[in-house]
């Protein structure tokens, strides 16, 4: 590896005929310079779903209830009924495994009319009743202020977390909005903090903005709802998915309403867990395509190397010949053919490496300078060093393997016949 004399050898072999060679190593350039950039692309959607999702709890179920559809008995089929505050605290008791239930009411939104005033504003906006730990379910920026915290569900306090998008619309400009009061429904609330949305998924990212939180309690007191909960989001622990406990949730509340056990319909709910494990599993289809794409065009490239290699070995025949005469054994031979096999290969290979590495970094530049960057889909495309170190092993085996072939066809031809040949 480090005689003067193999490496001039090795670069007055592939430099005989440039072109040839140019030619030869572009097969490996451009297949490793693929396989990058399709790894790298798959990352970057991957990237771009999760910063979409802004740090949503995926172990999340959302559930809701439907009207029933099947009698169970003496009640009759189509019976509507509401989840009561009984219902969570029934599931946190006898369901294990979990971390957060949060019941959940809502008022407003979906084009309704408008339910928040201040002062001469109105606008229409979505209302929530939440419970404070539904920060970590659905995270949020807290830009001022705070959110709501069980003083406030303890005391029935009136106080609201508003959207940076409500403020843009009800407020004047540089104007103080904490300790201001709006009224939702007629029933004034004071603001206590103020929170920007870092998740996108599911809905424009204006709309996310425009959102009123206020305390659980205190909506069921001032909007009359009594102990009705609207639905709930239910976040299990890191080791134990949420589709593996919601079954459970299921024959809990149907026994506490009188629901048909065989009743699929009563229940509403979405499985996020379950959504983003399929989402999960599409992208790894997508990384193996990308590995599959791109180690075809290496291997393809490899083919032209080792095809290169035979007509190399068979312009030297008459040179190995003299060698061989002159003591050189076939091992000296074959380590010389390999030498430059995965010379070629590994240069070829890094220059598409290198390649690669530029084009991504182009891409980044260019979508952190792009003014809507925040809808790109595409976020920090990129491979990490495993990948590039893995890449380069496959090169020096693909080279070894691609000079094998004609080391061996060299050696095989007797010092007599290579001196005759013209």
């Amino acid at each position: 590896m480090f005689n003067r004399d193999n490496w001039s050898e090795i670069i007055a072999a592939l430099s005989a005929n440039p072109f040839r060679t140019l030619i030869t190593a572009f097969g490996v350039f451009w297949g490793i310079f693929i396989l990058i950039i399709l790894l790298s692309a798959s990352q970057g959607l991957q990237n771009g779903i999760k910063r979409q999702m802004g740090g949503l709890s995926t172990n999340t179920m959302f559930m809701w209830a439907n009207s029933t559809s099947k009698p169970y008995k003496g009640l009759p089929q189509g019976r509507s009924f509401n989840y009561k505050n009984g219902d969570v605290e029934a599931i946190k008791q006898r369901i294990e495994g979990l971390l957060y239930v949060s019941p959940r009411n809502q008022l407003g939104g979906f084009g309704g009319n408008n339910n928040v005033v201040r002062g001469t504003k109105t606008g229409a906006y979505n209302v929530y009743g939440d419970y404070p730990e539904f920060i970590l379910q659905q995270p949020m920026d807290i830009v001022k202020g705070r959110f709501v915290n069980y003083g406030d569900i303890d005391s029935k306090r009136k106080v609201a977390v508003i959207g940076e998008g409500v403020i843009r619309e009800l407020y004047m400009p540089d104007e103080e909005v904490l300790g201001s009061y709006i009224k939702v429904q007629g029933v004034n609330f004071m603001v206590v903090g103020v929170y920007k949305s870092i998740s996108n998924l599911g809905g424009n990212a204006e709309e996310s903005q425009k959102e009123v939180f206020v305390p659980f309690t205190t909506f069921q007191q001032a909007f009359n709802y009594g102990d009705v909960v609207g639905w709930m989001a239910i976040t299990a622990k890191d080791d134990m998915p949420i589709t593996d406990l919601k079954q459970g949730i299921f024959d809990l509340l149907k026994q506490r309403h009188s629901i048909n056990p065989d009743d699929e319909r009563a229940i509403g709910h979405f499985d996020l867990y379950q959504e983003f494990k399929k989402i999960n599993g599409l992208f790894s289809i997508l990384t193996a395509v990308s590995y599959f794409v791109g180690i075809f065009i290496l291997v393809s490239g490899i083919i032209g190397i080792v095809n290169i290699m035979l007509i190399i070995v068979k312009e030297r025949t008459q040179e190995i010949g003299i060698r061989r005469a002159l003591g050189a054994t076939p091992w000296i031979i074959i380590k010389q053919i390999l030498a430059e096999s995965v010379v070629l290969s590994l240069i070829s290979g890094m220059a598409g490496i290198i390649f690669a590495s530029l084009v991504l970094s182009l891409i980044n530049w260019g979508l952190d300078q792009a003014p809507n960057a925040n809808e790109i889909p595409i976020v920090n495309p990129s491979v990490n060093l495993g990948v590039v170190a893995a890449a380069l092993i496959i090169l020096v085996f693909a080279g070894l393997l691609a000079g094998l072939i004609p080391a061996i066809t060299a050696v095989k031809v007797k010092p007599i016949d290579a001196l005759r040949v013209e």
